[in-house]
Order: C-alpha cells, then sequence, then structure tokens
C-alpha cells in the first residue's frame, strides 16, 4: 500500500528498500547500515554502499522481481524521480513511502518524516535543525540576486522552473533564477537564453554531466555570460547532503563575481 501518513506503518522497519540516490545517503547517515537492503544503481553515496547493497535497477526503470526476492516491508520512493506505474504496482505488496520535495521546507519535512517510519526520530530531527541553522546563520551570500540560467540537460538544453526544489536552492545560493516564470523541466534554446538578460549560466554535473568542452561551447555563443560548472548534487539532494551545500553556496557567490 502506498502510506498516506507516517503513522500507518505499524512496524519498525527491517528489510527498506531506496529507490531514491539522495534518500539513500539519508538511510546511511541515520544508520541503517543492517536495514537498507536495495538501492539503484544511482545511489552512489555513501562510496561502501554503492559497492556493496544489492542494485535494483534504476530510478526510472526498477527491477520489481529483484525487489520481489528482496522482499522489503518498506520501500523509499518520491513522486518525481520514480516512475508512478511501477510504485504502483509495487504498492500492491508492499507499503512505499513517497516523498515529494519541492523547496528546502519541504526537505527538512521529509528528512523528520523518514526519521519517523524508521525510528530514528531524535537523530533526523538533530539532522533537521542543524541544516535549518546553518542556512540561518551560515549562509553568507556576497552577490545576491544575480540573474542566472541552471542547465541540467543538452540537446535539448533544459533548465529549471519556479516549482522545483533546485529552484529553492538556486534563490538561496544568491541567484535569481531567470525561468522563474516556467515549471518543471522546460526546454530552452541558445535564442531564449540570450534573450533573458541572464548574468550566469550555471552547468550542473548532474543528472547530464556537463563538462569544460561544453563551458566552452556556450561561452562563444553567449560571450557576455559568465559560465560556471557546479556541483549538481548540492543543489538538487534533498537528504542529508544538505550539511555540504551552505559552505559550497558560499564559495560560489565569491567565484561568481
Amino acid at each position: 500500500m502506498i502510506l498516506s501518513t507516517v503513522d500507518e506503518l505499524d512496524l519498525i522497519p527491517k528489510r527498506i528498500v531506496s529507490l531514491v540516490p539522495s534518500q539513500t545517503e539519508l538511510l546511511h547517515f541515520l544508520e541503517l547500515d543492517k536495514e537498507t537492503i536495495g538501492i539503484t544503481k544511482f545511489c552512489i553515496h555513501p562510496k561502501e554502499w554503492h559497492q556493496n547493497k544489492i542494485k535494483i535497477g534504476g530510478t526510472k526503470l526498477i527491477n520489481q522481481k529483484r525487489i520481489h526476492e528482496l522482499y522489503p516491508d518498506l520501500i523509499i520512493a518520491n513522486k518525481e524521480e520514480n516512475v508512478k506505474e511501477q510504485i504502483e504496482a509495487l504498492a500492491q505488496y508492499y507499503p512505499i513511502w513517497i516523498t515529494d520535495v519541492k523547496n528546502f521546507e519541504g526537505a527538512l519535512n521529509m528528512i523528520n518524516n523518514i526519521g519517523v517510519l524508521t525510528n530514528r526520530t531524535t537523530k533526523a530531527n538533530n539532522l533537521a535543525d542543524k541544516i535549518r541553522i546553518d542556512f540561518e546563520q551560515k549562509l553568507s551570500i556576497i552577490n545576491k540576486n544575480k540573474r542566472a540560467v541552471y542547465l541540467i540537460w543538452k540537446n535539448p538544453y533544459m533548465t529549471i522552473g519556479s516549482d522545483t526544489f533546485i529552484n529553492d536552492m538556486l534563490n538561496k545560493a544568491g541567484f535569481q533564477n531567470v525561468f522563474k516564470d516556467q515549471k518543471r523541466y522546460p526546454e530552452v534554446s541558445i535564442k531564449q537564453i540570450q534573450e533573458s538578460g541572464c548574468e550566469i549560466v550555471l552547468l550542473a554535473s548532474e543528472p547530464y554531466p556537463f563538462k569544460e568542452k561544453h563551458l566552452k561551447e556556450l561561452q562563444s555563443q553567449l560571450p557576455n555570460c559568465k559560465i560556471i560548472l557546479v556541483n549538481g548534487e548540492l543543489f538538487s539532494w534533498y537528504g542529508s547532503r544538505l550539511l555540504k551545500s551552505v559552505d559550497y553556496f558560499n564559495t560560489l557567490s565569491s567565484n561568481s563575481m
């Protein structure tokens, strides 16, 4: 079944399958090594889990046979990262918690909820509190509201709209999303970027792995923009990796002058 509240799970899970990389890393932070029995091939953090845990396919193409073999008592999924039909098929057999993280507050709420589900309430609450305090007290942005384009894909180029977690992180990092009037992950052309009045183009390391060659290619087309390669994990992973985002955003602000 698909759980509607954390209270619906009437047991402490001992066999957890995670279908979301950032939430897999959170389970590791919550010291659920024995309980977490299956992860996706994209769950690269922590390294030892990526090397040793059973893989159940990708986030968009789940190996349901492998999951049935693991017989989990909790599956943790995400509305955006996983495919609805695949999750609904699994929900006929196992309890599933589906997260839907659209902003910073939603990320903290997700952390607390997973803490309750996995009997790690105190540790999860402490983590969420630490992340909030860091963002409130340690975030020191030099350049605020620089007009920016954040690119996540190439061929076609794709950016982010206002209703995404990345957009909220972009704002916290001191940038103004020039495509904030868009929703989700719209395609954009070079001409649209040129006409947007953007000052900075951020090329994310994921899901498309932008490299220096892509930066040089774009720089020739956008000579008036500063183009920077950025760590996509620190803009889009909404679990314990948020502990690293503040220092990264502070450094990025200095480098974007």
